[in-house]
């Protein structure tokens, strides 16, 4: 009789979960490489663990190259965290673009779910005016001319569907994992010389991107940090970026958003000069990546002339507050006319 009721229990509890097959490659059980899968796709996220630790954010003064706004040095702490190994794909960003909202209210929440989105929450980007990919290619590509609104957005959808925290890398997150324990003025070194081996930039680019992971990563794993497409961040663009920081190490500081311009890029991209891929480079959004949108107000998700930036994603290791996701999260698009 007891073995019985046993297998009822078992029935039912199986019952219960129906519709949702854990997949072990999202979940993994330590801090290791993991792929996220899309739900509801054949579309996969790698992911890279970095390890937290304090680093010197910036560059120093006699670094060649060197702009204003990368210095004085600070000594800065960040938490561990993983980091998308490679940049956002046309592949990824299109299941986003492609997808009407309305159809996550069908997504039965994992099991194991971090993080519950509400869905009317989620904004639905508009359809692009034109291939936004400007005909350089699209499969195994990195998406780009998306705003800052339209990058925190996909994180947004992409937590919803998969029940995990994703976002973008604040700046001091992607100085970090960038550096990969470098103190040089690239991951690999201060030979510009060099490049070729880990960067498509403007000497070798033949005046577009190429598709991501052909280029040397770094000693994390992490495909074109340097180069190819430059990376949004979360944070608002400031000049005296290391005035701004407090605390003799300052922990995991943010800049959140209050303006449209400028926001934070980071990396360089296949337009760029070598001393613009350094691991401390920054660099502005400015309303001139949108000078050619017709549109009135111009668009909140697509940039006509910014076929330069792109982004990556992370997923901290310890899963922020409620509150704190939604202080993420919840940043209104703000209209550029």
């Amino acid at each position: 009789m007891k073995g019985l009721l046993f297998i009822i229990f078992l029935l039912l509890f199986n019952g219960f979960n129906l519709g949702y097959e854990k997949d072990k490659r999202t979940d993994p059980p330590e801090f290791s490489p993991y792929s996220q899968k899309i739900p509801g796709s054949d579309v996969s996220v790698e992911l890279i663990p970095v390890p937290g630790g304090t680093f010197m954010m910036g560059s120093p003064e006699p670094e060649a190259g060197r702009s204003g706004d990368e210095g004085p040095q600070r000594k800065v702490k960040v938490d561990s965290f993983w980091m998308g190994k490679y940049e956002i794909t046309w592949e990824q960003y299109d299941l986003f673009v492609n997808e009407e909202i309305s159809n996550l209210k069908n997504i039965k929440s994992p099991l194991n779910a971090e993080v519950k989105i509400e869905v009317d929450a989620i904004t639905s980007p508009t359809p692009p005016y034109i291939d936004m990919s400007f005909g350089m290619g699209r499969d195994g590509y990195p998406a780009i001319n998306m705003t800052h609104y339209a990058a925190l957005m996909f994180a947004k959808w992409l937590s919803a569907k998969t029940g995990h925290f994703y976002r973008l890398p604040t700046e001091a997150e992607w100085e970090y994992a960038c550096r990969a324990g470098t103190n040089t003025a690239y991951y690999f070194g201060n030979n510009p010389n060099e490049l070729n081996e880990y960067a498509w930039f403007r000497d070798n680019s033949e005046e577009g991107y190429h598709k991501i992971g052909t280029k040397t990563p770094n000693a994390l794993g992490l495909y074109d940090m340097h180069g190819n497409v430059a990376e949004w961040t979360m944070d608002q663009y400031i000049e005296k970026y290391p005035e701004q920081l407090e605390g003799e190490a300052a922990h995991n500081p943010w800049f959140k958003p209050t303006k449209l311009y400028p926001g934070s890029v980071r990396g360089g991209s296949w337009m760029d000069v070598r001393d613009d891929l350094c691991s401390a480079k920054r660099k502005g959004s400015s309303k001139e990546w949108k000078k050619r949108d017709p549109q009135l107000p111009k668009s909140i998700w697509w940039l006509t002339d910014a076929p330069f930036v792109g982004f990556r994603l992370v997923r901290p290791k310890e899963t922020p507050s409620k509150e704190e996701i939604e202080n993420y999260y919840n940043q209104k698009s703000i209209a550029d006319y």
